[in-house]
């Protein structure tokens, strides 16, 4: 029975962590999202929104599925698929 029990505990544990790794992923992917917002406003570059957007969605897709969920609003594409010409190497 203790045995039991503790299975029980470290089952629920460990789901726990689970849940707090995706929440933190996707805390970090919506951060990423600001940031690359942030960028954006400060760039004040005609048509760079799009790629600013697909920078933003692109980084908190890696952070992993948390992140990924922040994310899934739009394809996962390489965000220079958007970068327009002249948009200086900071952004």
């Amino acid at each position: 029975m203790k045995l039991l029990t503790g299975l029980i505990f470290c089952s629920l544990l460990l789901g726990a962590h689970g849940l707090l790794s995706f929440l933190r992923e996707a805390g970090q992917g919506a951060w990423d999202m600001w940031r690359a917002y942030s960028d954006m406003r400060e760039a004040n570059y005609i048509n760079a929104d799009k790629y600013f957007h697909a920078r933003g969605n692109y980084d908190a897709a890696q952070r992993g599925p948390g992140g990924e969920w922040a994310a899934k609003v739009i394809s996962g594409k390489d965000p220079n698929h958007f970068r327009p010409a002249g948009l200086p190497d900071k952004y």
